[in-house]
C-alpha cells in the first residue's frame, strides 16, 4: 500500500465528515442514482464497503469508518452508500423493484465505478441485516462481474434463515411514516423501536438518528433530500420527516412462508459458495439471527468465526468501542 503521499497521519485519524458522491444505476424504470459516503484517502487501492439494514442508511458507520481509516494511517477508501430508497438515493418508481436482487446489482455499478476511479487491490464488505443479504449475492455468486473478489466478509446480525417473528417486528412499523417537530423528538421516537440495538449515551443515539431524517422543507417531489454533504443539519427548522421511501415496506410485506422458504434456500446455496474469509457478528439477544443458524453458519460454507455482543439484540450498531474493535482487528490483523 502506497504511504508516501499522505500531508499527515492526523488528517485522516481527525476526518469528521464523509464526502458524498453518486453513482447510476439501472432498473426496469429509467434507472435511479444512489448516493455514497466516502471517508479516508480516494486515492487508496484499499476499499472497505459498509451497507447498511433495511430503514438505515450510510452514516450509520460514521463511527466505525473514522476507526478504520484511523487504523490503515489513512490508506483506506470506507464507503458506506445509502441503498436505493434511503439517504440521499433516488427513490424507486416501481416498489416492487425495492429487493435484494437489485440492491445487489447497485453495489456492482457502485464497485465497478470506484474501481474506473482508482483501481481496487483489495475489496473488503461489511454488511448489517439487509446489507448482508446483499453481501451474500456479492461474494457467493461467482458469476457476478465483481470487479475483484471480496476477501473479507462481515455479516451483522443476519443469516440465510431469517426469523420469522422479526420479520413481523419490522414490518409493524416499516413505511408508518414519521414527522417530528425536532431532531430530539425524532431521536426519541426512533430509540422507542430500537432498544434492542443495545446501550448508546444520548449523544451517541443523537448521532445516530440526525441522519434518519430530513428537513421537511428539504424533501423533493421524487423523496429524495436536497441538503448536501457538509451542511449542518442544525441550521434547519423541522419538521422532520423519516430520510426513506415509505414503499420500501411493499416487498417485505408481501413475502409468504413459501416465499421465505425459498429465499433461505437461495441464501443458504450463496452462503456456501463463499471463498472469503467471513465474521459472523450477532446480538446475543438478537430476533432476527437465532443461535442456531449462527452456529450452523461457523459449520458450512466459509465457516465463519462467530463474536456474539452481550445486551445486543438485533443490531449491533458498531458505536461502542468494543464492537469497532472486532471489526478492525478482523479487518486488519
Amino acid at each position: 500500500m502506497r504511504r508516501d503521499h499522505y500531508p499527515h497521519q492526523d488528517d485522516f485519524v481527525f476526518m469528521t465528515e464523509p464526502t458524498l458522491h453518486y453513482v447510476a444505476c439501472d432498473d426496469a424504470q429509467g434507472g435511479h442514482r444512489m448516493a455514497y459516503w466516502q471517508w479516508g484517502d480516494a486515492r487508496s487501492a484499499r476499499v472497505v464497503v459498509c451497507v447498511h439494514g433495511l430503514t438505515r442508511q450510510g452514516r450509520d458507520f460514521d463511527v466505525l469508518a473514522q476507526a478504520l481509516v484511523a487504523r490503515a494511517a489513512g490508506d483506506v477508501r470506507v464507503v458506506c452508500p445509502d441503498v436505493a430508497g434511503r439517504g440521499r438515493s433516488d427513490w424507486l418508481r416501481d416498489p416492487a423493484l425495492y429487493q435484494v436482487p437489485i440492491y445487489a446489482a447497485d453495489m456492482l455499478a457502485l464497485v465497478a465505478q470506484l474501481h474506473r476511479e482508482q483501481p481496487i487491490d483489495t475489496l473488503d464488505y461489511l454488511g448489517t441485516s439487509m446489507g448482508g443479504l446483499i453481501g451474500f449475492v456479492l461474494a457467493g455468486h461467482k458469476q457476478l462481474p465483481l470487479a475483484r473478489p471480496i476477501r473479507r466478509f462481515i455479516v451483522n446480525d443476519v443469516g440465510p434463515t431469517i426469523e420469522a417473528a422479526a420479520l413481523q417486528r419490522i414490518g409493524a412499523y416499516v413505511g408508518q411514516g414519521g414527522r417530528y417537530e425536532s431532531l430530539q423528538s425524532a431521536a426519541d421516537a426512533m430509540w422507542a423501536i430500537s432498544t434492542s440495538f443495545g446501550p448508546h449515551t444520548p449523544a451517541q443515539w443523537l448521532s445516530l438518528s440526525q441522519h434518519m431524517v430530513v428537513p421537511a422543507s428539504q424533501r423533493t417531489a421524487d423523496g429524495t433530500a436536497k441538503v448536501e454533504a457538509g451542511e449542518s443539519r442544525g441550521d434547519s427548522a423541522g419538521p422532520w420527516l423519516l430520510h426513506y421511501d415509505p414503499a420500501i415496506a411493499v416487498a417485505l410485506r408481501a413475502i409468504t412462508p413459501e416465499a421465505a422458504a425459498q429465499g433461505g434456500a437461495v441464501m443458504w446455496s450463496l452462503y456456501d459458495a463463499i471463498d472469503a474469509r467471513t465474521l459472523v457478528t450477532r446480538g446475543a439477544q438478537s430476533d432476527l439471527l437465532s443461535r442456531e443458524t449462527a452456529l450452523a453458519m461457523t459449520q458450512r460454507g466459509p465457516h465463519a468465526a462467530l463474536i456474539e455482543f452481550e445486551g445486543v439484540g438485533h443490531a449491533p450498531t458498531f458505536v461502542d468501542p468494543g464492537q469497532v474493535g472486532a471489526i478492525t482487528n478482523f479487518l486488519f490483523d
